[in-house]
C-alpha cells in the first residue's frame, strides 16, 4: 500500500499515502478533516468560487482506501463537513457514502466545524477509546495513546509543502484528508509543542516519506 508502519502505545499502525491511518489488528481506517462541502460553503457565503468536485474526489479516495484495506470500522476525526449546512450532501454523494457505511461500524467524531450531529448514519461521539488508543478531534495536553486531527499539519520538503502525519510514539496527529484544505507548518509552536523530542513526520503523496520533526 506504500504506507509507513509505526507504533503508538503498543498498537501497530500504518500511515497511508492518502492521509488515512490503518490499524490492521482492529481493521480500522481513520481519517480526519474531510471538510466535505467546502466549495458549496464558499459559494453560499459569497467567497471564492472553486470547482465543486472536492466531495466526490474525497469520497473516491476514501472508497479506494476502504476497498484496499478491507476496513470493518471507519472513524472520522471531526470537521467531516465544512459547516452544518454543508452536511446536506447531494443525493448521489449521500448514496455513495451510505454504500461505504453499509456493513461497517462508522463513527463521526465531533469537530469545531461540525459540532452537532449530521443527518447521516453512524455514531456521533465527542471521542472514542478502543484498546490503548483514544480518538478525538483536537489533541489534549498530557494525553497518551491519542489520535487526533484539527491542525492539518504540513511539512516542507524540497520547497513543497506536503500534508503529514506527526507522531512521537505517544500521540499521533493526522493530516487533513479533504481535497480542499490548507495546513499548518508542523514546526509551528502550537503544533510542535505537543510532541516530545525525536518525533517523526510522515509525509503523504505518492508514497509515505518519514523524516525527523524539526524544532
Amino acid at each position: 500500500m506504500g504506507g509507513f508502519d509505526f507504533d503508538l502505545q503498543g498498537a501497530r499502525l500504518t500511515a497511508l499515502p492518502s492521509g488515512a491511518l490503518y490499524w490492521a489488528a482492529e481493521a480500522i481506517v481513520t481519517v480526519s478533516d474531510l471538510h466535505l462541502g467546502r466549495s458549496e460553503r464558499y459559494a453560499r457565503r459569497g467567497g471564492a468560487l472553486i470547482p465543486p468536485y472536492e466531495t466526490s474526489d474525497t469520497l473516491s479516495r476514501l472508497d479506494a482506501d476502504l476497498d484496499r484495506t478491507g476496513a470493518r470500522t471507519v472513524i472520522c476525526l471531526g470537521d467531516s463537513f465544512d459547516d452544518l449546512a454543508a452536511s446536506a450532501l447531494p443525493e448521489a454523494d449521500a448514496l455513495w457514502l451510505a454504500r461505504m457505511q453499509a456493513g461497517r461500524r462508522w463513527v463521526w467524531i465531533e469537530g469545531n466545524h461540525d459540532p452537532g450531529p449530521v443527518d447521516l448514519g453512524g455514531a456521533h461521539l465527542a471521542a472514542v477509546t478502543i484498546g490503548p488508543l483514544t480518538f478525538r478531534h483536537i489533541a489534549l495536553d498530557g494525553a497518551a495513546g491519542e489520535i487526533s486531527g484539527h491542525y492539518h499539519p504540513k511539512v516542507r520538503l524540497a520547497g513543497q509543502a506536503r500534508p503529514a502525519f506527526l507522531t512521537d510514539g505517544n500521540r499521533a496527529i493526522l493530516p487533513a484528508y479533504g481535497t480542499y484544505t490548507g495546513g499548518m507548518e508542523a514546526t509551528h509552536p502550537d503544533l510542535r509543542g505537543l510532541f516530545e523530542a525525536g518525533a517523526l513526520a510522515i509525509l503523504t503523496g505518492s508514497r509515505c516519506v518519514p523524516c525527523p520533526l524539526s524544532r
